[in-house]
């Protein structure tokens, strides 16, 4: 019998990309991250940059009803913005992957609700402000002066992506299976999730 999946969202500077690395190596599985946006830009011919702005554009219902009736003869995948195709290839991408491998980490890309009826042990990641600020500016290199603004347009980006696709609250922690304070530090953290992980599987 499969294991179920490991989703991890994550708020921007939190580290959740790093802890979701460390909880697939302790566990002896694969983690895919950015690497679902290359297969999906493999797939369409559209570059990253440009899928990636797509995640950034949710359409409005109004906007997609007018799109749909000015292109009538096009079929329904056709007619959506790109915005929601990123959603559709990043979904069969990660179902794929679910047909093909026991289990593995997915972090991002809505993972709890794509894989939701496959069973998945959902993690959200988050820490302080400051201790967030710190982390950016240290480790991924932004200046000062930018990193504000940017770690509010990511994990508003992040945020809607995730609730305008599944319905649910991104930030609720009711959506998920355990949430974690990354500022306990990285290595606790996937010690963490894979002992929670082992007794949630143990119980199934």
């Amino acid at each position: 019998m499969k294991k179920p999946f490991i989703t991890i969202e994550r708020q921007y500077g939190s580290g959740g990309s790093v802890i979701g690395k460390l909880v697939a190596e302790k566990l002896g599985i694969n983690c895919y991250n950015r690497q679902i946006l290359d297969m999906a830009a493999e797939e369409s011919g559209f570059n990253k940059e440009q899928l990636e702005s797509a995640e950034e554009t949710v359409p409005t219902s109004f906007l997609y009803s007018l799109l749909l009736s000015s292109n009538p003869t096009r079929s329904l995948e056709d007619n959506l913005p790109l915005s929601d195709k990123v959603f559709i290839m990043e979904s069969r991408i990660i179902k794929e992957i679910a047909q093909n491998e026991d289990s593995f980490v997915l972090v991002g890309r809505c993972g709890s609700y794509i894989l939701e009826d496959k069973g998945c042990f959902s993690v959200f990641i988050y820490a302080p402000h400051d201790y967030r600020v710190k982390r950016a500016m240290e480790e991924y290199g932004v200046k000062e002066n930018k990193v504000e603004s940017l770690m509010k347009k990511t994990d508003k980006r992040r945020e809607t992506f995730f609730n305008v696709n599944t319905g649910k609250n991104w930030l609720d922690k009711d959506t998920y299976c355990l949430c974690l304070n990354s500022e306990l530090g990285d290595e606790l953290c996937a010690d963490l999730i894979v002992k929670a992980y082992n007794e949630y599987n143990n119980k199934k």
